[in-house]
């Protein structure tokens, strides 16, 4: 029998990420997952600039041999139409491969690990838990993805997945990087013309990432099936015959999770927490992590549902985006119109760069959370 105060199951970023803000906290805690790191893990894989801050990491401290790509713009479009770039002033964000980056941030926690271990029961048993019949914990986080068990445990085995996604990642051939016509700084993003989803591709050093996602999964393979096509014939891309594979994730405010509970909570894409806007969901992954790990630290060992409260307060109020005008109108638009009104905007410079870019993709106005010593205020959260 092992026993411990918390137990983080999944080692991704939100796990790893919350086993790491407890880590001097005096809490025994012990992160298990299914898989043996480095894993392989689907993720177009770009982070800001901000979460090198809040993990308290700069591009130096990475791993010599590890990629770690410097972005300084993007470049958009609806497939098929004038492609707009917008750059930034300096790095805007960073590309990284999911199965480097997930074994550094599981390695640097300095807590316990148990890989190579699935999670295949849970039990409460005298105020706490008991996983897989051995190891005692009072308090469990659940990191585990869309289809998490400590999710499935909270009733959310049914929960719908609003985007359902394909990509590939890959070494190119020599013969591949000389024909690539795709710059590393600088991502491609392409809208699907009904404005449904967006198809990338993204070079990181000599691999290149290749995925489509979708709000509307009816036929997701052709979606991309035809990008893919298309990156050929425009791009210079070879992308293998197989390899793509698929995965769902939810959208915060419109996966509706439960999240919480009597000594359990969710993080990261357990919990549904990708931005609606973009889908990317490593920064609110991470987020979520740290501000569970607080609200832990807040309930002060006493971790009833109500003491874990300040959880999804600080949450929302995190992730919370207020529309601007333009967005607020055209929720009321019929799709149709929202389609061209969506091709015709990605022609526009100044809403490529203010809204998707700015506010979308890197929500550039948010600062780094701000924790202090004591328990953290909503307040402070939000600035």
């Amino acid at each position: 029998m092992d026993a411990c105060d918390v137990v983080v199951v999944g080692g991704g970023p939100a796990g790893s990420s919350c086993a790491w803000a407890l880590r001097h906290s005096g809490l025994d805690v012990m992160v298990i997952d299914r898989a043996a790191f480095p894993r392989n893990k689907l993720c177009a894989g770009w982070i800001t600039p901000l979460i090198l801050e809040e993990l308290e990491f700069s591009p130096d401290d990475y791993p010599p041999g590890l990629t770690i790509q410097p972005i300084t713009g993007f470049r958009l479009s609806a497939i098929g139409g004038p492609q707009v770039e917008v750059r930034g002033k300096s790095v805007v964000s960073y590309g990284i491969r999911r199965c480097e980056f997930d074994e550094f941030l599981l390695r640097r926690s300095g807590v316990r690990i148990r890989e190579g271990e699935a999670l295949t029961s849970i039990e409460r048993r005298d105020g706490g838990w008991l996983l897989n019949g051995e190891i005692r914990t009072r308090m469990l986080v659940g990191a585990g993805g869309h289809f998490c068990p400590v999710g499935r445990y909270l009733g959310n085995k049914g929960s719908p997945a609003p985007v359902l996604a394909q990509e590939i990642e890959f070494q190119m051939e020599p013969s591949q990087v000389a024909a690539s016509r795709v710059d590393g700084e600088l991502p491609e993003l392409f809208f699907c013309r009904d404005m449904l989803g967006y198809g990338w591709v993204f070079r990181k050093g000599n691999y290149l990432n290749v995925g489509l996602g979708r709000t509307e999964s009816h036929e997701i393979s052709r979606h991309v099936k035809d990008f893919v096509a298309y990156l050929g014939q425009t791009r210079g891309v070879e992308t293998p015959a197989s390899g793509i594979a698929g995965h769902a994730y939810g959208l915060f405010g419109l996966t509706r999770r439960k999240i919480l509970d009597d000594g359990v909570l969710l993080v990261g894409d357990a919990a549904g927490l990708a931005y609606p806007e973009s889908g990317e969901g490593i920064r609110p992954a991470i987020e979520s992590g740290l501000i569970a790990a607080h609200a832990i630290l807040a309930a002060e060992g006493n971790y009833c549902e109500k003491n874990l409260s300040l959880y999804p307060d600080l949450l929302n109020a995190r992730l919370h985006r207020e529309r601007g005008r333009l967005e607020a109108l055209t929720l009321h638009l019929p799709h149709i119109l929202k389609e061209f009104a969506g091709r015709q905007l990605l022609r526009n410079r100044s809403f490529c760069q203010n809204v998707v870019v700015n506010q979308w993709f890197l929500r550039v106005a948010e600062q780094r959370l701000a924790f202090g010593p004591q328990p953290v205020t909503k307040e402070l959260a939000a600035r």
